[in-house]
């Protein structure tokens, strides 16, 4: 057990140092940061993949992949986007293995869960029918995200829950910031599209 001078220089060393170490063997900085980022990881995957199960089984992938590619971590990047890149290809190698199986699922807002949801900023007395409204379109808006393009989809989520650059998701996605940018117009584009769809169908026109 790592005594307090150790878990507090754990605490405030840069991620960078950490996977530094984590190349040299070292087993207490990888727990630091699997404890530091385990949570944006399977945010992401969660958000990405629609998927509970499967999001708790790619995160745990994506950080075993991080410890045996920790030599290979150059510095020319933050950590977090050399660990997204891993997160995201994982992801996407999932989607195309699972293609045949009909991988798109639709998200669940189940009651009293503890993941991660895309859910809507609720006042915080809301009547029912605007708890029902707001619940409505959080599943509307997850189920639009789910049927974007893989890129577009993951570039909207960087960008949105996560507040990447143009230049951070660029290097993840290994594209042009450009790119992102033309990506993004496009998926923001489809989700105010289908949102409106939705309004009108709520508002009963």
């Amino acid at each position: 057990m790592p005594d307090t001078a150790n878990r507090d220089w754990g605490n405030q060393t840069p991620s960078e140092e950490l996977v530094a170490r984590v190349a040299e063997g070292d087993d207490y900085a990888f727990q630091i940061l699997v404890n530091r980022h385990q949570t944006s990881v399977l945010n992401l995957i969660y958000r990405f993949m629609g998927d509970r199960s499967k999001s708790e089984d790619l995160a745990q992938e994506t950080f075993l992949q991080a410890w045996r590619a920790a030599k290979s971590f150059q510095h020319k990047s933050k950590f977090t986007t050399w660990l997204y890149r891993i997160c995201v290809n994982l992801c996407l190698n999932e989607i195309k293995s699972a293609r045949r199986k009909k991988w798109l699922q639709f998200f669940q807002n189940a009651p009293g869960s503890r993941h991660p949801e895309a859910e809507t900023q609720l006042d915080e007395s809301p009547n029912p029918e605007d708890l029902l409204l707001a619940r409505e379109r959080s599943q509307q808006i997850a189920n639009a995200l789910q049927t974007l393009p893989e890129n577009q989809r993951i570039a909207l989520i960087l960008k949105r829950y996560d507040g990447l650059s143009y230049e951070e998701i660029s290097r993840v996605l290994g594209c042009s910031a450009s790119a992102v940018e033309s990506l993004l117009v496009r998926a923001k584009r489809t989700l105010q599209k289908k949102l409106e769809i939705f309004l009108k169908k709520s508002a009963g026109f």
